[in-house]
């Protein structure tokens, strides 16, 4: 009986290991698809419809469980701290992506976004005075290191320093949305999807009502454009989110984190294959070193943690 229960929890987690990769997949896929939309709607108009309806997606299981009371009311300070999320999540951070993406190349703008977890890091040593662990500290230093050959072996590096710090305002905006995030997810004893369903739901339609204000609608949509638009916000976001969160109930932080991380691999590939950007040894060079970095930064403190207690584990 013992071994078939440590069979099922084995399988489990296999299953959940490759549902998450499956998900950063479809999330690195999302990259090549919006430089594709990118060539018929303006950055703002496609974000926001992307993540609205994606949040129209979401609305229907949202009311089940209120109809079936597995929820609770939202307190009014709590919704200030949702639409707060909503805006550094979706409105700000996307919105930089999106306007990123169509000016720089997928590649040079996966590597900014890549930062998130040193700001993350940084901020935690200013807001929350968390040090970071020795090994974290090398991470970071192997992430500049990488960014740095990334640039400079990079033969058409990009001279758009304004994309440039749009993507890393975006960085900044998500760093503060991972903190926000984390506190609400870990103290307000909200339902996953009460939190995304609001936030994203808040982000994505502000930020469609900027797009209205501040771009030109397309006098059309192609076939093409209304396809990228609904795979995005139905596989790519509500379906994918959905199939993540699941993998949470089995995968520990630690892995989800080397799991995620698999994009910044991913995406540079996809990037080559679908969109004629290019790499030579030394840009893929960095691109490496800077993941090992990441996914060092993201893990650095539990792998220190369990060597220090292992040992009286082992000495037993």
């Amino acid at each position: 009986m013992g071994t078939q229960l440590i069979h099922i929890a084995l399988s489990q987690k296999n299953k959940s290991i490759l549902a998450g990769l499956f998900v950063t997949g479809l999330w690195a896929t999302s990259w090549v698809l919006i430089k594709f939309g990118l060539k018929d709607m303006p950055p703002i108009l496609f974000v926001g419809l992307r993540y609205t309806v994606a949040f129209l997606c979401l609305l229907p299981f949202y009311f089940h469980l209120i109809q079936k009371k597995k929820v609770q009311p939202i307190p009014n300070s709590l919704v200030y701290k949702l639409l707060l999320l909503g805006l550094l999540l979706y409105t700000i951070t996307q919105g930089a992506n999106y306007i990123g993406l169509s000016r720089l190349p997928a590649i040079t703008t996966n590597l900014i976004s890549s930062f998130v977890s040193l700001i993350v890091a940084l901020l935690g040593i200013v807001l929350i005075k968390e040090k970071p662990a020795g090994i974290q500290w090398l991470g970071l230093m192997l992430v500049m290191g990488g960014t740095w050959v990334y640039f400079a072996g990079n033969t058409q590096s990009t001279t758009d320093w304004v994309g440039i710090l749009i993507v890393f305002g975006g960085v900044i905006s998500s760093a503060l949305a991972v903190i926000l995030g984390r506190s609400i997810n870990q103290y307000s004893g909200l339902h996953p999807l009460q939190i995304t369903t609001l936030s994203m739901g808040s982000g994505g339609v502000l930020l469609l009502l900027i797009g209205l204000m501040v771009e030109t609608m397309p006098a059309s949509f192609s076939l093409m454009s209304i396809a990228i638009i609904l795979w995005l916000a139905v596989v790519n976001t509500a379906f994918a989110f959905t199939v993540w969160n699941w993998t949470l109930q089995s995968l520990t932080a630690v892995e989800s984190s080397v799991i995620n991380s698999a994009m910044q691999i991913e995406i540079p590939i996809m990037a080559v294959l679908f969109l004629n950007e290019t790499l030579n040894w030394r840009t893929f060079f960095g691109l490496v070193l800077a993941a090992a970095g990441i996914v060092t930064v993201q893990v650095g403190k539990t792998w220190m943690n369990k060597l220090h207690y292992q040992p009286n584990h082992l000495n037993r």
